[in-house]
């Protein structure tokens, strides 16, 4: 279960992520549900509040170059999932 918490300290982030404005940049796309339960895998979101719920924490930055994961939120569950085969935060998210 994708439980994630956003902090704004790059050194309290597992990862440095960076949105993309289009499907075809990203290396995971993601869905948000708005209960933990429904959380699944790496791609199905829902976003905690506490370090003590979330599975893994993320930090936005500003530019594609600094982050570790390029990410794309899709409208649709059935569209969520890597884009990147291999890439090396696949199955740590969740």
């Amino acid at each position: 279960m994708a439980k994630i918490l956003v902090v704004t300290q790059v050194p309290a982030a597992d990862a440095k992520v960076f949105e993309v404005p289009y499907e075809s940049q990203a290396d995971l796309c993601w869905y948000e549900i708005p209960h933990a339960q429904q959380a699944e895998g790496d791609a199905v979101w829902c976003f905690v509040d506490h370090a003590s719920l979330a599975t893994f924490s993320i930090c936005r930055v500003k530019y594609a170059s600094q982050a570790d994961l390029k990410t794309f939120k899709v409208k649709y569950r059935e569209q969520a999932g890597w884009r990147t085969v291999g890439h090396p935060l696949n199955g740590s998210l969740a």
